[in-house]
């Protein structure tokens, strides 16, 4: 499978995957994904950033289902599109909110506010070319 979108997500040593963020060097700053570091008004423009893997853990702060079709570059994994949850999660570590799909048959009715997730990379969609990844959030 190869990522649909490059350079937000990666695997360590043991095969496990984790988001691509920034962080502002000597400060407690993260961002998702990492090009879009620099917004911090206590850091100033011309701050370093560097690469960091975020946490793959986080507390489920909220969550909802999408019944309309995502604008490009989203592509739907089937022909018809189908309602997919979004899960907004807040890492462990960094205490930022990072939103993702959750997998196909994860519904609102599987989760609670509060309950720990795990981030997985999953299908997205299949074309001719074979099938693209993407980060999701799914209950530990």
């Amino acid at each position: 499978m190869r990522p649909a979108l490059d350079g937000f997500f990666a695997y360590d040593d043991n095969g496990d995957a984790y988001l691509i963020g920034g962080k502002f060097k000597n400060t407690d700053s993260y961002f998702f994904p990492k090009h879009l570091g620099g917004t911090d008004p206590d850091v100033g423009a011309n701050a370093e950033i560097e690469e960091v893997a975020l946490s793959r853990y986080g507390t489920l702060w909220s969550y909802t289902t999408s019944h309309y079709q995502p604008p490009e570059p989203f592509i739907a994994a089937t022909d018809t599109f189908e309602p997919i949850t979004i899960a907004a999660v807040k890492l462990e570590h960094e205490k930022m909110v990072v939103l993702g799909q959750c997998p196909a048959g994860i519904t609102p009715d599987d989760l609670h506010i509060g309950m720990r997730m795990e981030l997985i990379i999953d299908k997205l969609y299949s074309d001719e070319d074979g099938d693209y990844s993407v980060w999701m959030w799914m209950p530990a």
